[in-house]
């Protein structure tokens, strides 16, 4: 209380949490996908729906789309590393079965996508007027939109306080995009804590 007084008061840090990793990975080789499905019956492969092949795995949890190019998908990691170790997994599960993969794959992560919690109210009506980048459109959607341009990302913002970031390349940039948007709630007086 004794703090309050000399207002010092300390803003509640974020609660930022990995919800999905997307990665690409390129192995620079063709794949017989119905030869893999017969390998691993687990799989799911309708060419006639779709054109990949569902490789999913337990541990970590995450899907694996297989195509016959040689690239594939990864999603579900909660993490860069995880993303990289499910990918690497799936690799060996394939070289194990007798499927040889040439090259080492390159693996890029292409969109991570975290929810968010700044544990305040924020005026969605203010931020669409005094930030840059915004679309607020209440009646079709109860979030306001907001481009950040660096780190490139999106952010979808709700009054309670809660965001959803997307389109960020590393954590790194989660993170950064977070306390950056902070910073520029509080300076606007956009945000109150509770």
């Amino acid at each position: 209380m004794a703090e309050q007084a000399k207002g010092q008061t300390r803003t509640p840090e974020p609660t930022i949490e990995i919800q999905n990793v997307v990665a690409s990975v390129t192995i620079n080789q063709k794949l017989d996908l119905a030869q893999i499905q017969k390998a691993f019956p687990e799989t799911e492969y309708k060419p006639a729906q779709f054109p990949g092949l569902v490789f999913r795995l337990a541990t970590p949890k995450t899907a694996t789309l297989i195509f016959s190019s040689g690239k594939m998908v990864c999603t579900g990691a909660k993490s860069e590393k995880e993303s990289i170790r499910a990918v690497q997994t799936v690799i060996k599960l394939l070289e194990k079965e007798g499927f040889l993969i040439k090259h080492e794959p390159i693996i890029e992560i292409q969109n991570i996508v975290a929810s968010i919690d700044l544990h305040g109210r924020i005026n969605l009506e203010q931020a669409a007027l005094k930030l840059e980048n915004t679309m607020y459109e209440p009646e079709q959607f109860p979030g306001l939109i907001y481009r950040m341009d660096s780190p490139k990302v999106v952010i979808l913002m709700f009054a309670s306080g809660k965001l959803v970031c997307t389109g960020a390349k590393t954590e790194k940039e989660v993170y950064e995009a977070v306390y950056k948007l902070k910073r520029i709630l509080e300076e606007n007086g956009l945000i109150t804590y509770t």
